[in-house]
């Protein structure tokens, strides 16, 4: 356990996000599935269904990914049979939905035990922090 906190930087939030990213992906690959597919299943199962263009800019953001990687991934679904096309309309399948609530439900207990102890304040005060650097960073990229 860390005795001296870091100040918050790229590396650290880095290191955070992979840290947090290869616990899900673990639980995901069990499931034969990619950290890339279950953000773009997510919107589809929670919002859906979802213009395809809207679904691809969903993943767009989340990922910071290229248009073409975003549709590829959302095809990747469409033909695992996760998500279905209704004309440009792309919503989860019931195997989608399944998938979505097992790696849920499997993730859940796991990060109750990383954030179990981290009191409300400090969790607020980190998403505060994040939400700026993230909203900083989206302008910075949005500026190049």
């Amino acid at each position: 356990m860390t005795t001296t906190a870091p100040p918050v930087d790229s590396r650290v939030i880095g290191l955070a996000h992979y840290a947090a990213r290869a616990v899900v992906e673990r639980v995901l690959s069990r499931h034969g599935a990619t950290f890339q597919q279950q953000i773009a299943l997510r919107p589809a199962v929670v919002d859906g269904p979802l213009d395809r263009e809207a679904l691809a800019g969903r993943v767009v953001a989340a990922l910071k990914a290229d248009p073409a990687d975003a549709h590829a991934v959302i095809g990747e679904l469409l033909a695992k049979g996760l998500l279905a096309a209704d004309g440009e309309s792309i919503g989860a399948t019931d195997a989608g939905r399944a998938l979505h609530d097992t790696v849920t439900a499997e993730t859940a207990p796991i990060s109750a035990r990383i954030y179990a102890g981290i009191p409300a304040e400090d969790r607020a005060v980190a998403g505060r922090v994040l939400a700026r650097i993230t909203e900083r960073a989206d302008a910075e990229l949005a500026a190049m």
